[in-house]
């Protein structure tokens, strides 16, 4: 199929569209390297835009959920279909790859079954899942989604997102939904579990995604903080404390951090 303009109109719009497309990318990376959502004024200024045509584009992104507008602060964030975006490339490249083998010798050391994910909208989605022998069967395996409020993957990543950011993808209850009767129903109940997240620097969760079995995660950050997925393990009994297990795939989401950053 050719991709040469067939009239004389199409070639003429053709550099109208380039710079639109190339501001809407400028305006991507931008929302993506900053720690917290922006004003539009600050985009416009940094990225030396006219207002007019970032409030323009951040509304066409809105539409298409690629931004969202924290109307309460007037600042502008990343939107799901961003992390969509991001998910798909961490499917692909490097995240899977190099993360698989880290995972499994995190498994073959605990004797547990352990999981790398990735925030995909308001869920985590499984992308390298380690099972170990004699272990319980779990509900998690490649391409499983589950609510990141649930479990201890997503909390990891939801606590190390901007509290904007948290807002704007569990603006209300019906945010929320249940496994097992237990877990965060409310935003403010929520904040209290990534709270503790932050302040432990790990994450966990209790039969909340599954009765009788707890996990703990990690995040693993990009070079500009932002998480772009989570190391954790699934256990049972009390044969094993939460410490340990919490300093082990600390380590190993450490690790992942620095390979990425190669």
């Amino acid at each position: 199929m050719s991709v040469i303009p067939d009239s004389k109109d199409a070639a003429a719009d053709a550099p109208a569209q380039v710079p639109a497309a190339e501001h809407t990318l400028r305006i991507l990376r931008y929302l993506a390297g900053r720690p917290a959502p922006v004003a539009a004024s600050a985009i416009a200024r940094d990225l030396a835009l006219p207002r007019s045509t970032v409030y323009h584009l951040l509304g066409t992104l809105a539409t298409h959920g690629f931004v969202v507008h924290l109307r309460e602060d007037r600042r502008w964030g990343l939107g799901t279909s961003a992390f969509e975006l991001a998910g798909g490339y961490a499917r692909q490249q490097p995240l899977a790859r190099l993360g698989r083998p880290l995972v499994a010798a995190l498994s073959d050391r605990l004797g547990e079954s352990t999981h790398l994910a990735v925030m995909s909208g308001g869920d985590v989605l499984y992308i390298v899942e380690e099972r170990a022998p004699r272990r319980p069967a779990l509900v998690t395996d490649v391409g499983v989604r589950l609510p990141a409020h649930l479990t201890a993957s997503g909390r990891a990543m939801l606590a190390a997102l901007p509290r904007e950011q948290v807002r704007a993808l569990y603006p209300s209850t019906s945010a929320f939904p249940d496994r097992t009767g237990v877990g965060p129903r409310t935003p403010r109940e929520l904040r209290e579990v990534l709270r503790e997240a932050r302040a432990r620097g790990y994450a966990t969760e209790d039969s909340e995604v599954a009765d009788g079995l707890r996990s703990v995660g990690a995040a693993v950050r990009d070079h500009n903080g932002w998480p772009v997925a989570a190391v954790a393990v699934t256990w049972a009994g009390d044969d094993v404390t939460e410490e340990t297990l919490a300093d082990a795939v600390h380590g190993t989401a450490s690790v992942l951090e620095a390979r990425l950053a190669r």
